[in-house]
């Protein structure tokens, strides 16, 4: 097994640039939102009170962020240590991750200045998902950063840290605070009621959300080991992705077949071939689930490193659209209210994006996080 090095070479690369560039200019229009307002800079209404960056920002970007939980699951719950180099990457990931998912709701609440009420005992609504949601969400932010941290000391001291040895506690945290609030993130849509098309609608969704972001964390970790080895000229991993592939095609067929029960049990499969939005955005969010499930049922394509980027790529989009379906195509609050994000809600969208691709470029090239493989030429 290759010790995790840090990967070296220069910072200020083009691509480093390039996203830096998109950081700056989503900076202005963060100014923008807390000198003028949230109403300043977005679209959302009385209609459609979260919008972009609570649906992508949180409901997708901390689904992406699965990594660290599902590798948690597979290395630790189930005693398979083989995939123990992938877990430091995909803890990096998911730190900033939810890290920055954290950021997005201070900047989506409207009166920011109070979001501490959230933990105060005496506003506490014990009946609110949203709450259980917010809570969870902040207590396994900090669980990763504490998680991360034997990678800063070994950085400091240049040898293995004994604090890894105390991590089996913040470890069990870190697999029952997702499973609690990713199942809640389908619960606060079941609120939604007639609202939400029934193509989404569910009381399935709790538990379709949780085997989702199971899912997709293990895509995003295939999808990150490739762009890593493509970016720092760093050997693929694909034996050790191929193996790990074969945990996606039994969650997916276990996604699909709940999914697809529930919805012929309600009778609502016909909603798919209305020909409208709603409908088309449903047969699109599941042609890209059975596009990687078909891809993987191969064990020539789960040998080769573009067809599992390619599987990667399709699921990480069929698990975005399935959320954005839920979130804001399929919800229809009634007449008179429509929704598109503005062009500041997108660049402060854009803004989490890239400060997270730089940061995560910053922390590989000067901490041990990535397997040592020599160094970066780029």
């Amino acid at each position: 097994m290759s010790e995790a090095k840090p990967v070296g070479g220069k910072v200020f690369t083009g691509p480093f640039l390039f996203f830096l560039i998109i950081t700056l200019i989503g900076i202005y229009f963060l100014s923008k939102r807390f000198i003028f307002g949230i109403g300043a800079v977005t679209n959302m209404n009385d209609g459609f009170p979260w919008g972009i960056w609570i649906t992508y920002d949180v409901v997708v970007g901390t689904a992406f962020a699965c990594g660290g939980y599902s590798m948690a699951l597979l290395v630790y719950a189930f005693n398979n240590g083989e995939y123990h180099p992938l877990v430091r990457p995909a803890l990096l990931a998911s730190m900033f991750g939810y890290t920055l998912a954290g950021v997005s709701v201070f900047i989506d609440i409207g009166r920011y200045w109070q979001i501490y009420n959230v933990f105060l005992p005496w506003y506490t609504n014990f009946n609110s998902v949203l709450l259980e949601v917010a809570l969870c969400i902040a207590v396994y932010i900090g669980v990763l950063w504490i998680e991360f941290s034997p990678t800063f000391l070994e950085a400091k001291s240049g040898t293995k840290s004994k604090v890894n040895k105390l991590m089996i506690f913040f470890i069990a945290l870190g697999i029952l605070l997702p499973t609690m609030h990713q199942s809640s993130l389908g619960s606060l849509m079941i609120l939604a009621g007639n609202k939400l098309s029934p193509l989404w609608w569910t009381p399935m969704l709790p538990l379709t959300f949780l085997i989702s972001a199971i899912t997709m964390g293990y895509t995003v970790v295939i999808f990150e080991s490739t762009i890593s080895s493509l970016g720092f000229k760093r050997p693929f991993e694909t034996n050790i992705l191929t193996k790990l592939s074969l945990v996606i095609p039994i969650l997916l067929v276990i996604f699909l077949v709940i999914r697809f029960g529930d919805i012929l049990m309600r009778g609502q499969l016909g909603l798919a071939f209305n020909g409208d939005l709603q409908g088309n955005m449903f047969l699109l969010e599941n042609i890209l689930h059975i596009l990687p499930l078909v891809i993987l049922a191969s064990a020539t394509n789960r040998k080769s490193a573009k067809m599992l980027f390619l599987s990667a790529c399709f699921l990480m989009l069929g698990g975005l659209l399935f959320r954005f379906n839920t979130y804001l195509i399929g919800f229809n609050p009634g007449e008179g209210f429509h929704y598109f994000p503005a062009i500041g809600e997108q660049f402060i969208t854009y803004t989490i994006i890239s400060a997270e691709i730089l940061l995560y470029m910053i922390f590989v090239k000067k901490l041990p996080v990535l397997s040592g493989h020599g160094q970066a030429k780029v």
